[in-house]
């Protein structure tokens, strides 16, 4: 079975063929025999490359790469539409500045219509094939909440990742028949050698949590071996489909015995120079940036320009995190430290643009420099809070064995949280991030992070 990464992989890498395809055949009809010495001598294929590369990039900041918003073929029409327009403007820009990568006159416009009739067929093809080449029928064992939440999110996507859903299986008899979500409980743990049989069962789901030491070991073997249907637990199915590691009735033997969680020193040194890069190339160019903040921040309201709070980083050391102020310099006088929330009446006008933008996080980038931050890593959180969080939330602890972020997986994948079932949710990502630590993994968090920024998503 396609996991959802590789599927993306398929989707772009047919794209880039059909892009690259439409501008060559409009070359073609537009240059007619010039488009041979065009592509043969005058770096064509590089142009033609230049042309698919602006368009996917477009798409992707539309969203269009996130196979959760590829279903609505209506909204897919729009997005298209839309993205196509920003790449004639990013490329009237690019030939205004650069004329001699024009590929020919008249040979974009020419494409557009075959660029756009080419990626709708292969959205559609790719979403038909998809649902059909890589189908699989799944049984869930336990009606825990984890085990509701990934039947949940497969239901709301199995239009894009080919998983179908075929009941679930309760310990308690007296549950035989009730509703789940669609469908329902089907039977119950002894039933599960002739569900795997009567439902054509590919893969059966375990929550340790509701079959622990009821499960029949010597019957399941013989179900495995004779049908070759596959047994998996609940935890890893969950991260494979979600992105997030499902917390609820976790035992830390899954932690010690999972695959991943590698730190290696290469790794670590990797990042760190990735950190040093990023962090002194942000602070120059963003030197500008963040004296005509200052001067906004001043001018806000009365009170320092800068905010200094501690937060609990790598290992559980406290450190001093910079931010733009964005709050009344009397924020917390009356109530001590509390979450930020919707429409907080402690920010101040100026505030809520520079959260919006993002802009009163550039001062973190010293954070970055100085070595108590990471570029990339779960989101620092204030002792205060911690304490409390660690005593409430199992697991919480863990989120510090590397050093928080600028910006992260749960920032990305998840809006921003002020409350204990927001940090729970946060923390799943957390896990899954620092599960699959890697420079690849980073690289993509922060392409995303720009996206969001850019789209003026999430901020409070």
């Amino acid at each position: 079975m396609y996991s959802p990464s590789s599927r993306s992989i398929v989707l772009i890498a047919g794209e880039s063929c059909l892009l690259v395809a439409a501008v060559a055949i409009s070359g073609f009809l537009r240059l007619g025999d010039e488009a041979w010495t065009l592509l043969a001598f005058d770096d064509g294929l590089l142009k033609l490359l230049l042309v698919a590369a602006v368009y996917q990039l477009c798409l992707y900041y539309n969203d269009l790469y996130d196979l959760r918003t590829i279903g609505d073929g209506r909204d897919l029409f729009v997005r298209l539409v839309q993205s196509l327009g920003t790449t004639s403007l990013v490329l009237a820009c690019v030939y205004f500045w650069f004329p001699d990568l024009i590929i020919g006159r008249g040979v974009f416009l020419i494409s557009t219509g075959f660029s756009l009739t080419l990626v709708v067929g292969w959205r559609l093809a790719f979403r038909w094939l998809s649902t059909r080449a890589t189908s699989e029928r799944l049984l869930l064992v336990g009606t825990s909440r984890a085990t509701v939440d990934l039947a949940r999110e497969l239901f709301e996507r199995r239009q894009e990742l080919g998983v179908d859903i075929v009941g679930f299986v309760d310990p308690d008899p007296a549950r035989l028949g009730m509703p789940v979500l669609n469908p329902g409980v089907v039977g119950t743990i002894e039933d599960i050698p002739g569900l795997v049989e009567r439902l054509h069962v590919d893969r059966v789901v375990v929550s340790l949590s509701d079959a622990r030491g009821r499960l029949p070991m010597d019957t399941l073997l013989t179900v495995r071996l004779d049908s070759g249907v596959t047994f998996d637990h609940l935890a890893s199915v969950y991260e494979e489909y979600t992105g997030k590691i499902a917390v609820e009735n976790l035992r830390p033997s899954w932690f010690i015995f999972s695959s991943g969680f590698r730190k290696t020193r290469l790794l670590g040194a990797e990042k760190r120079m990735l950190d040093l890069i990023a962090s002194t190339v942000g602070l120059v160019l963003a030197a500008p940036i963040m004296a005509v903040v200052a001067v906004l921040v001043k001018l806000g309201s009365p009170g320092p320009i800068l905010y200094h709070q501690r937060r609990v980083g790598l290992q559980g050391r406290q450190f001093t995190v910079h931010k733009f102020r964005t709050m009344r310099q009397d924020a917390e006088a009356a109530t001590g430290p509390v979450w930020s929330r919707q429409n907080d009446n402690r920010i101040n006008r100026v505030g809520r643009f520079l959260r919006r933008s993002r802009l009163d996080e550039l001062p973190q980038l010293w954070n970055v420099l100085r070595g108590e931050m990471s570029l990339v890593g779960p989101r620092p959180e204030r002792p205060e809070f911690v304490d409390k969080l660690t005593a409430e939330i199992r697991f919480y602890g863990q989120r510090h064995v590397v050093k928080p972020g600028l910006t992260g997986w749960a920032q990305i994948r998840y809006t921003y949280g002020a409350s204990v079932e927001d940090t729970i949710e946060k923390l799943q990502y957390d896990l899954f991030y620092i599960k699959n630590l890697s420079l690849a993994l980073d690289i993509v968090i922060i392409a995303e992070t720009v996206k969001t920024v850019l789209m003026r998503r999430g901020g409070r």
